[in-house]
């Protein structure tokens, strides 16, 4: 392989950008949780919530995701399911939140959720670099929904991370 065909083959690692978005209704479990019980949690959150929905005959209108109270540390504070087209009652675990609306820093993660950790950092520092504040409101949408059988370097996820001046 000549060094024009390798570089026509590389991967551009996406950068991030600045974009407003509007406030979307979401139906979730919350929780606040150990770093290490995190699979359990979204899967869990990731069964029962559709099931709610469905019964509710509210529409899921996007990617499942998880809002973040906080940077995540050896515990967690957040919010797990999908943004729908209007509120649901509370069933069980399962309620009714938002995610935020205004100015978010964005970011597409490409690859492994073992390697997210590094591209939330990675926009960290852009969004300090850019002069903006991020505030701990922060989210990701779980573009591509993972498979038991798919190549984790095939996952796409969305990272939002709400800042101001």
């Amino acid at each position: 392989m000549n060094s024009a065909e390798f570089e026509s083959e590389e991967v551009t690692e996406a950068q991030p950008e600045l974009v407003t978005v509007e406030p979307a209704v979401t139906a979730v479990i919350p929780g606040v949780i150990a770093m290490e019980e995190l699979t359990g949690f979204f899967d869990r959150s990731f069964s029962q919530v559709p099931a709610v929905v469905g019964a509710q005959e509210v529409s899921i209108v996007g990617p499942a995701m998880a809002f973040y109270n906080g940077v995540p540390y050896e515990t967690v504070d957040l919010e797990v399911g999908f943004v729908t087209d209007r509120e649901v009652e509370q069933d069980g675990e399962v309620v009714a939140s938002a995610l935020p609306g205004g100015r978010v820093a964005r970011l597409m993660h490409q690859g492994s959720f073992d390697t997210l950790g590094a591209s939330w950092e990675r926009l960290q520092g852009w969004i300090t670099g850019q002069g903006l504040t991020p505030s701990d409101a922060l989210w990701e949408v779980y573009v591509t929904e993972p498979t038991p059988d798919m190549d984790p370097a095939d996952l796409r996820t969305e990272l939002n991370w709400l800042v101001t001046e």
